[in-house]
């Protein structure tokens, strides 16, 4: 500064203050969606919360906006406002912390499976989990830490390399977190109970920003909420679970009837499983038959009745326990035997691939009557689409003898239930395959419990959800929400609300 005038110095100081003051740049504004309607965010405010994060913010004018937007059924096409997809807890709370500061619509993505695509939501922010897909296995006390982003593939990858397992599931692109929330079930299910009656704890982002342990000893109101009762309490970011001896080998396979003898295949079922082993479960789909190799080529693409059995004990006791079901009618095909369990846990992954169309209905029944089977043929008989289908699982076993209230899944009378899958390639074909499952679902009514599994609701049935639970379960739930979140920021769901 040798040689230059402090006063010139001064001016040209004063000048540059002036001339910003003059002139603000003024921050691009981000129209969200809230409680009160329409509001907007300022650019610096979304450029605040995505330094504070360790993960990736996404905005309509991001590269991976619509990617980041897309979920498994083709029928959602939401366009949040922001999306975070979170790296770990930190960026959960950040995230939680923003939605409630700005009074931002929430919701919260796991695998992104669900059916009623609440994992994305129109204008708001979605708190995007997938990117925490971390499992860890702890060998000595049999126990499996997974983040909410894992899916079912994810999970066996990391614990059947050490010949563990725990119920979920029967697709491998399904979300870990979402089919546990909701109760969840599988091919274990028989043998070791609901995919909630193996968690043993959780640590919950809750909607005050907290991060919390749940589990019988530590909050053990919200380690019962979140054992079947949704993401209505809090964000999930680590499950514990409880490991079982499976595999990595397991007896199964498909064995295929013609669909001309439906009912009688279908009755001998009926009788067949009330003597089954907790070992063995015995699944049914109705269905128009894939082109697979052990099926005969004029069969495929027309109506078929499908046994998939599973059997997680020796092969050869396996093959005695099955023996009869080869006399229920004539077989049209059948592709039995051992097989790795992660390859079992893939086999119907053709079937479920991302990109289509989907719609479900669902029923609970403890038994299946002569004219719920009826009903079931019926509409097997017309299927809209060649990739819709008529889905009966059998449960009961372990999962029935917990009692109703010890956890919030509480359909423990629910020995099969039944999925009306609508599945379909264009929108033009909406109308069609909509009305059949929903036809079907009204006809097969009377035969069912009333009570219905969670995870198969769709987003229209919100005047369905009590039906899920138990009357004194449900008004316990009302409780746990009201505790921990009564201002009911996680509502992107199947909802129970605060009653405060």
């Amino acid at each position: 500064m040798e040689g230059r005038n402090p006063s010139c110095l001064l001016r040209i100081l004063r000048n540059r203050f002036i001339t910003r003051e003059a002139s603000p740049s003024r921050p691009r504004n981000l129209q969200v969606v809230t409680s009160r309607g329409r509001s907007d965010i300022t650019e610096t405010a979304v450029k605040e919360l995505k330094e504070n994060i360790r993960g990736e913010l996404l905005t309509s004018d991001s590269p991976g906006y619509d990617k980041g937007r897309v979920i498994w059924n083709a029928m959602i096409d939401k366009r949040p406002a922001i999306i975070v997809r979170c790296a770990g807890a930190a960026d959960v709370i950040h995230a939680v912390d923003f939605a409630r500061k700005h009074d931002l619509l929430v919701s919260v993505r796991g695998g992104g499976h669900n059916i009623a695509g609440n994992a994305v939501c129109d204008g708001g922010l979605v708190i995007d989990l997938s990117p925490m897909k971390s499992v860890r296995v702890n060998l000595k006390d049999k126990r499996a830490f997974v983040e909410p982003g894992a899916t079912l593939a994810d999970f066996d990858h990391d614990t059947q390399v050490f010949g563990l397992a725990t119920p979920l599931g029967i697709n491998s692109t399904t979300g870990v977190a979402g089919l546990t929330l909701g109760g969840g079930f599988g091919w274990l299910s028989r043998k070791y109970g609901m995919s909630v009656d193996n968690l043993v704890s959780a640590d919950v982002v809750t909607a005050d920003g907290k991060l919390v342990r749940a589990s019988a000893s530590e909050n053990p109101d919200l380690f019962w909420g979140i054992r079947g009762g949704g993401g209505n309490f809090g964000i999930i970011t680590s499950f514990e679970f409880q490991l079982h001896s499976v595999g990595p080998a397991v007896f199964s396979g498909l064995i295929v009837f013609p669909f001309d003898q439906a009912k009688t295949v279908l009755k001998k079922y009926r009788e067949f499983v009330e003597n089954i082993p907790d070992d063995l479960s015995v699944w049914v789909v109705l269905r128009k038959a894939p082109s697979l190799p052990f099926l005969p080529a004029e069969v495929h693409g027309k109506e078929i009745v499908v046994f998939a059995i599973f059997y997680a004990g020796d092969p050869a006791k396996g093959e005695k326990l099955i023996a009869p079901i080869r006399n229920f009618a004539k077989i049209l095909g059948e592709h039995v035997g051992s097989q790795p369990y992660v390859m079992w846990q893939r086999a119907f992954d053709p079937l479920l691939t991302p990109g289509f169309r989907n719609y479900w209905k669902s029923h609970n029944f403890s038994t299946l009557t002569d004219p719920a089977l009826d009903t079931m043929i019926e509409y097997a008989s017309k299927l809209p689409t060649p990739h819709c289908e008529i889905f009966i699982g059998l449960i009961g076993g372990q999962a029935s003898r917990v009692t109703a209230d010890e956890t919030a899944y509480s359909q423990r009378d629910a020995k099969f239930v039944l999925n009306v899958h609508g599945r379909w390639e264009t929108p033009n074909e909406d109308q069609k395959c909509t009305s059949w499952a929903k036809a079907f679902f009204k006809a097969s009514t009377p035969y069912s419990t009333g009570g219905v599994y969670v995870n198969f609701m769709t987003a229209e049935e919100t005047d369905r959800i009590q039906a899920a639970y138990k009357p004194a379960v449900w008004k316990r739930l009302v409780e746990v929400k009201n505790k921990w979140d009564p201002k009911n920021l996680f509502h992107m769901n199947q909802n129970i609300k605060p009653s405060v």
